[in-house]
């Protein structure tokens, strides 16, 4: 059983101009108290060929963690157009929000993100050049891919006082959310 479940992910401004800010409202329940931050990270992936175009747009601590429930807004800026090979920013790509405790991974959100043009004409039509303000970014939300990993929240204290290394996580539970909240389009 986790410590932290994500109750609800929210994706605001959506659709919008490649080049605004990334909104989530993001809540979540703590189960038992942390004694570390939690880590939020939002990573925009580039290429499906080559992580190196991955861009990691942010990341955040939040904590110490009591026992309650919790919500607020992590807004992003958007991916550097100039890090994408221009082939790739027209089309599909995937978004991942993840959460970690103690280094360590537990909740991975994926979104699918189509790119295109807001105007019939140029996606009909393509400029030999992306024009990047005419971009318009849509989060498919309504279909997030959730892959939970088991971590260890509460690491053993060690005969010396310190804390031992958790175990690496075995083989994720990969689904489809089980939470219908998380499956729900935006309000």
């Amino acid at each position: 059983m986790s410590a932290v479940n994500i109750t609800n992910v929210t994706v605001l401004d959506n659709p919008t101009p490649f080049l605004n800010p990334f909104q989530f409202e993001i809540s979540y329940e703590c189960l038992v108290p942390l004694e570390d931050d939690l880590e939020w990270k939002l990573i925009y992936v580039g290429s499906a060929e080559d992580e190196t175009y991955d861009q990691l747009l942010e990341s955040v601590l939040v904590g110490p963690v009591n026992v309650g429930n919790y919500r607020f807004v992590f807004q992003v800026d958007p991916p550097d157009p100039m890090k994408i090979r221009e082939e790739d920013i027209i089309g599909v790509t995937v978004l991942l929000l993840t959460c970690s405790y103690l280094g360590q991974e537990f909740i991975r959100v994926g979104y699918y993100v189509n790119n295109d043009y807001d105007d019939e004409q140029l996606r009909e039509e393509p400029p030999p050049r992306v024009l990047i303000d005419r971009v318009q970014r849509n989060i498919l939300a309504d279909k997030p891919r959730v892959t939970k990993f088991p971590i260890n929240f509460h690491p053993e204290t060690g005969e010396n006082g310190s804390q031992q290394q958790p175990p690496p996580p075995t083989t994720p539970e990969n689904h489809a959310s089980d939470d219908p909240q998380l499956d729900q389009p935006p309000k």
